[in-house]
């Protein structure tokens, strides 16, 4: 019994008339309950991929299995497992809020259709109100033609949407895409305490790398290709290096301490020290007083584009 609710293998997908595939050969797997990022440039796969995952889009060879069941032979199946929160947001906006989810519900088999949410059956009444208190729909919004609502706001509807079938799997594509700075930092609040909650997994493409800091595991996409996959912290230690920024108001005697000390240094705005060892015993070697001393630690965006970046130098 495998612990992996997501297995692609030998996935590949080419489009007629083009010479390139769009996805080329990717193998990968991801554990349930596992935060996993799927990053890359434009162009390199991400939503291609993602739609196959997801049934929206026909694979040309290769196996993906979603909660056990084949995407081809148990398509039906997959769509019980999953949610999706789409790169462009996906409802009707003459709708309200409720009647999206209640459509959405009676789609996925949940329940047999009733014209109002009062004839709708008790379970279904309960689900609607235990995630809109999750997400922190106000009661009232539920009701209110969804055109009515702020984009952020339509964001938590659709989390509500994708949830309402409880699903093994919740799939992102660009999901604060166009959302402000506020709306992105509300929308995650809420997607880490669904997962905690309900231990679904989530698979998360975008292009705010930051919102793929806590990962559990990042793959990176580029050309159709899977470039790499580990955990944010082995990347970052893989490709950067921690580092101090320090200096002095004679700093000139500084440098030239740093110098005899054969300790590594940048100079620029200020002087930086790549370091792997203790910050202290660099400290506790320097006798020139210091009037700047901070820590650089490395961001998993730093490391994602010191990667793409040296990925670009070998293929020139």
């Amino acid at each position: 019994m495998t612990d992996n609710v997501i297995e692609v293998k030998n996935l590949v997908k080419s489009y007629k008339g083009s010479k390139k595939l769009s996805i080329d050969n990717i193998s990968f797997s991801v554990k349930k309950g596992e935060f996993f990022a799927f990053l890359g440039p434009n162009g390199a796969g991400k939503t291609t991929t993602i739609s196959i995952l997801t049934t929206t889009l026909g694979k040309t060879s290769g196996e993906v299995k979603i909660a056990g069941f084949d995407i081809d032979k148990e398509d039906r199946e997959v769509r019980k497992k999953i949610g999706i929160i789409f790169q462009k947001p996906s409802l009707d906006k003459q709708l309200t809020a409720e009647e999206n989810i209640r459509f959405h519900a009676c789609l996925y088999g949940m329940f047999t259709y009733r014209p109002t949410f009062n004839l709708m059956p008790e379970n279904y009444r309960e689900k609607v109100m235990e995630l809109a208190k999750v997400v922190d729909i106000d009661i009232d919004a539920l009701f209110n033609p969804v055109k009515n609502l702020s984009g952020g706001m339509q964001r938590k509807l659709e989390i509500m949407r994708s949830l309402i079938h409880t699903p093994d799997v919740l799939f992102l594509d660009e999901p604060t895409q166009g959302l402000d700075a506020e709306s992105r930092r509300s929308l995650w609040k809420y997607i880490n305490e669904i997962r905690d909650k309900y231990g679904i997994t989530i698979f998360l493409t975008t292009h705010y790398i930051d919102e793929a800091e806590n990962a559990d595991n990042v793959c990176i996409i580029n050309k159709g290709k899977i470039a790499t996959c580990s955990s944010p912290e082995k990347l970052k230690e893989s490709l950067l290096k921690t580092q101090l920024i320090i200096d002095a108001e004679n700093r000139d005697e500084l440098i030239q301490e740093l110098s005899e000390l054969d300790i590594p240094f940048i100079i620029d705005k200020h002087i930086i020290v790549p370091y792997t060892k203790s910050p202290q015993k660099i400290f506790a070697q320097l006798k020139t007083e210091l009037s700047v001393i901070k820590i650089h630690e490395p961001m998993l965006e730093d490391a994602y584009i010191e990667f793409l970046n040296k990925k670009n130098e070998v293929e020139a």
